[in-house]
């Protein structure tokens, strides 16, 4: 039997904006069906809460830190092998349709269109054989890719550029600095990034020949900002009333930021709607074809969005918000399993795929040399589909340093108050997540000072609103969280690469590694 592989991503979804999510904040009918009919894990991390560094750490199954993606500056190296690359070798057919941001090469400060060109398809190397590649939203004006080729035969790429700039392409980080207008998409709904990117994904499966097993990445760019969705997506969702936003350290949001970050929560649930349309469509295409009996289909987002809780907007900080996202799962053949409440991270969807392929993880992903080639963290959720385990891992691990959004001329001790927990919450930090406890090191600290330290019981305070690393109740989970963080980061180093390809005459060619 063939064994074809599905995997959807979302940009930026918060873990409830889903309809099948314990108190779901959305409605997505289509992608409830492959949690319905497989599994859906609540406990899903980001292994980092950032676009580059979440994404290369998905598709090489290793931590940010190993591969050099720790933020969102600079290239995912083509030395680190891929699941892509394991499954080519293995005679699947591999195609990436949508957003893939495993390339970071120049600085966001770029002038418009004088960024990369992805047209020339430099994302074949990380394994794909076909490539219909979108810079993302914003990064269509800085950026030439295929939606803007699209874009550009249709007459309309300087207009959307124009558009998405009075968005408000400006990134923020709290409420007093969120930029974003939440503005309709005004071109007309079947040029929308996400359209275009489902529908090429469609006419993709109807053209796959179906005597060989595929691969295919589905990337929607939704619902990141802009929040841009549709009107007529727009008046499937209720009009935000107040947003029920968490605010602790006495925080308070004016009415100009809760009506703004209300407009955007309201336009991501909208941008949802319609990708979920998109997720139905894939689905009925794997029907009408009848592969749909012999594909995995994986669903799940690379980090979510804070939109106003803990006085934060968008990612890269340590909160529920920012590093769990949602993760469903439909593995053909199997009874449905439903909630998986076990912690698992996106990092361990490559071992997942591999190991469905009838390929080893360990050997697939791995490098006999340089040093430290051979530390794969990514673990199979494969026998939880199958109903053959209960978990795959005991905790999970997150780490960032969103070193870039360090805006020139932005009052950098200001901003850190405005974080809570006298300034102490700085961009760099390391966390340890299990089912029910998070402990989190910030490393903003200097020589002779000790970390700032939080640890938050999740079961109990699920808004992580009480820090209780001084309580003397909790010592015990927080010197274990302690401990399992020292053995992540002695155990996990980074990946030695290797450039120089001098050698001496008459170096035999067998003796080439």
């Amino acid at each position: 039997m063939q064994k074809n592989i599905l995997l959807i991503m979302t940009d930026q979804q918060r873990a409830e904006y889903v309809g099948y999510a314990p108190g779901s904040a959305a409605e997505t009918p289509n992608i409830d069906r492959i949690a319905q009919n497989g599994a859906y894990f609540t406990r899903c991390c980001t292994t980092n809460p950032i676009c580059t560094p979440a994404r290369t750490s998905l598709i090489t199954g290793r931590y940010p830190r190993q591969i050099g993606t720790l933020t969102m500056s600079g290239d995912l190296f083509p030395q680190i092998p891929t699941f892509m690359q394991a499954l080519q070798k293995a005679g699947y057919r591999t195609c990436g349709i949508g957003k893939f941001h495993f390339t970071q090469t120049y600085p966001w400060a770029t002038p418009r269109g004088c960024g990369m060109d992805l047209t020339a398809g430099a994302s074949r190397q990380y394994g794909f054989d076909e490539v219909w590649e979108t810079a993302g939203k914003q990064q269509v004006v800085g950026n030439d890719c295929d939606y803007g080729a699209y874009l550009r035969d249709q007459g309309l790429l300087e207009q959307v550029r124009d558009f998405y700039v009075e968005c408000g392409g400006s990134n923020g980080d709290t409420p007093d600095h969120n930029y974003d207008r939440a503005l309709p998409w005004p071109f007309a709904e079947e040029d929308y990034i996400d359209v275009v990117t489902g529908r090429k994904a469609c006419e993709w499966l109807r053209a796959h020949p179906a005597e060989q097993p595929f691969y295919l990445l589905a990337s929607f760019c939704g619902p990141h900002k802009p929040y841009d969705a549709p009107q007529r997506y727009l008046d499937m969702v209720p009009e935000e009333q107040d947003g029920g936003f968490l605010l602790p350290d006495g925080q308070v949001l004016t009415d100009a930021e809760k009506d703004a970050l209300c407009r955007q929560r309201r336009s991501a649930k909208a941008m949802l709607r319609l990708i979920d349309d998109q997720v139905g469509a894939l689905l009925g295409t794997l029907e009408e074809r009848g592969m749909l009996e012999n594909t995995l289909v994986l669903f799940v987002s690379d980090h979510g969005d804070m939109l106003g809780d803990h006085y934060r907007i968008q990612k890269g900080v340590p909160w529920e918000q920012s590093v769990r996202v949602p993760l469903a799962a439909w593995l053909p053949g199997q009874a449905p399993v439903g909630e998986v409440a076990s912690p698992v991270e996106i990092s361990d969807i490559a071992a997942t795929i591999l190991e469905y392929a009838g390929l080893d993880a360990q050997q697939a992903l791995s490098r006999d040399w340089p040093a430290y080639n051979d530390r794969i963290p990514s673990r199979s959720f494969l026998p939880i589909l199958r109903g053959e385990a209960d978990s795959c891992r005991e905790f999970c691990f997150s780490e960032s340093d969103f070193t870039e959004e360090r805006v020139p001329g932005q009052d950098w001790e200001q901003l850190l108050q405005k974080r809570g927990a006298d300034g102490r919450r700085g961009n760099a930090w390391q966390a340890i997540i299990t089912g029910s406890g998070k402990y989190v090191k910030y490393l903003d600290y200097a020589p002779g000072e000790l970390p700032y330290e939080e640890y938050y019981d999740l079961s109990a305070d699920p808004g992580e609103t009480a820090n209780r690393i001084h309580d003397p109740a909790y010592q015990e989970q927080a010197t274990l969280a302690r401990r399992r963080l020292m053995y992540l980061l002695d155990h996990y180093p980074a990946a030695q690469k290797t450039w120089c390809t001098a050698r001496a005459a008459g170096y035999r060619k067998e003796r080439d590694l």
